[in-house]
């Protein structure tokens, strides 16, 4: 049983260094909807990082067609290479990093060298580079009208083992690229962000003689204790509006679901299976709670009312379908489809409504685990094994693009975007 709920939280993959290549969805929006666009760099020193950056961030958002070829020239002239007449849009760029990072970017139209944009950013210290990237091609979307994709610019935090008995609780940016450390010594997991802003997370602390739930100012380092409870302890989603939030408890050795108002900490048990209930999220609008449960037998997806018993089966496809995130109505899922009992399995990531029996699979190879969607509900992160190598991929539901980045590292225990 302990097995099982090991599983249905997300703590079954490890990780090695090798990058490894998706081969899912294959259809692509209509190229005439995405804008052509080059990218010329004008830095003294060139960057392959920054270049690679701008190339991933265009393409996932799923608005341009960038081309690949790092150009190089001078940014302070309108002058178009006759070679790039052919794009709609020519991105200049110089990036340097004495005293911090510092990007300015210059957006032209190819066909005549109008200046369409231009703006400077700058950070303090190079580590937080790639966020200059993306801020300025999330600028570069917004001024061109395309739909929002501000949500390149927002953290992932996931907490990694170090060592047996000991864990860390990192920042990233969505590439990966950027890392930082937050939260060390001891057994420290599940992080969840506490607010939309993202200046807080919560995360349960093994340190004491009950798992403790915590919540941390990432920019202050303010903490304080939230709830204690014997058992397991798992914030798994957080109300709008940050005043509740949906834990995993289990102080009578079967897991369940509850709500705790952080204003009077007054708990409610939300389910009452004899069984094992976990992952709660919000969905309708936060009057109903999607969650994983056994109650079939096996690992499958429900929803219940807050305030009623009737409870009702979400997902109809596969026999172990161990994880879930929800954005509104839209729900995506992880589903084992392969039963190898000494080695990898195949689990593959499904898309469904909570209001709808129609199921599509946005992933076909591999084992994608810990899907998440973004903010706006347009995108889905998740993490690929396939072989030996481990990869952060991201799907683009609108244009149907994918991306992956290596991922080099510890074992992943649990991540929030």
């Amino acid at each position: 049983m302990r097995k099982l709920w090991l599983i249905l939280i997300g703590m079954s993959l490890t990780f090695s260094a090798v990058f490894a290549v998706d081969a899912t969805l294959k259809i692509e929006k209509d190229v005439e909807q995405r804008a052509r666009i080059a990218l010329v760099d004008g830095s003294s020193v060139q960057n392959s990082k920054a270049f690679d950056l701008f190339v991933s961030d265009l393409k996932i958002s799923g608005h341009f067609l960038p081309d690949k070829k790092h150009y190089k020239g001078d940014i302070k002239t309108n002058f178009i290479l006759p070679a790039l007449k052919s794009q709609e849009y020519v991105l200049k760029y110089v990036m340097t990093h004495t005293s911090g990072s510092k990007l300015l970017v210059r957006l032209f139209k190819a066909s005549d060298g109008t200046q369409v944009f231009k703006k400077s950013y700058a950070l303090g210290g190079t580590a937080k580079m790639p966020f200059l990237v993306h801020k300025a091609v999330s600028d570069v979307n917004a001024i061109l009208h395309y739909p929002d994709i501000s949500w390149i610019n927002r953290y992932i935090v996931y907490a990694t083992y170090t060592r047996p008995g000991q864990s860390e609780v990192r920042l990233a940016d969505y590439t990966f690229t950027y890392r930082k450390t937050i939260i060390r010594g001891g057994l420290n997991l599940f992080p969840k962000w506490a607010d939309a802003k993202q200046r807080s997370v919560y995360y349960t602390s093994y340190r004491e003689a009950l798992p403790t739930l915590y919540k941390l100012d990432i920019y202050s380092g303010a903490k304080s204790k939230v709830v204690s409870s014997e058992g397991m302890l798992v914030c798994s989603d957080v109300s709008k509006d940050g005043s509740k939030m949906l834990l995993t408890m289990a102080p009578n050795g079967q897991a369940d679901i509850y709500e705790l108002s952080l204003a009077t900490k007054a708990k409610k048990r939300v389910t009452k299976f004899k069984g094992i209930d976990v992952n709660g999220r919000y969905v309708n609008n936060e009057q109903q709670v999607l969650f994983v449960s056994n109650r079939l037998g096996y690992a499958n997806v429900f929803k219940k009312s807050l305030n009623s018993a009737a409870t009702s089966q979400v997902v109809y496809h596969g026999h172990n379908n161990n994880a879930c995130d929800a954005n509104g109505e839209k729900i995506v899922y992880a589903s084992r489809e392969s039963n190898n009992a000494f080695g990898g399995n195949t689990f593959n990531l499904y898309l469904t409504a909570s209001n709808s029996s129609d199921t599509r699979p946005i992933t076909t190879t591999g084992a994608n685990q810990f899907p998440r969607f973004s903010t706006d509900g347009s995108v889905v992160f998740f993490l690929k094994q396939q072989g030996r190598g481990t990869s952060v991929g991201y799907i683009n539901l609108s244009s149907f693009q994918s991306l992956l980045f290596p991922f080099n590292g510890n074992k992943i225990q649990s991540i929030d975007w």
